[in-house]
């Protein structure tokens, strides 16, 4: 994993997750918005980046979550 991700990122893994889930809730946000002016090219796009900003976040998480490996 540490070669997928910066190191600097990789070193405060849990905190660039919380941060992932934080912009995927302004984007839903953004994405309501846009819903309530019935642009819904707007509101798709800024639902799939939130889409993609909470899986970044979720699998940020875990990865801070799990176990390190023992060498």
């Amino acid at each position: 994993m540490q070669r997928l991700i910066n190191p600097w990122e990789y070193r405060h893994i849990g905190a660039f997750g919380v941060i992932h889930v934080a912009g995927g809730i302004i984007e839903v946000t953004a994405g309501a918005i846009c819903l309530s002016y019935r642009a819904y090219g707007w509101t798709a796009f800024f639902l799939a980046i939130a889409a993609l900003q909470f899986a970044a976040g979720y699998w940020y998480i875990t990865i801070a979550r799990s176990p390190s490996a023992r060498t």
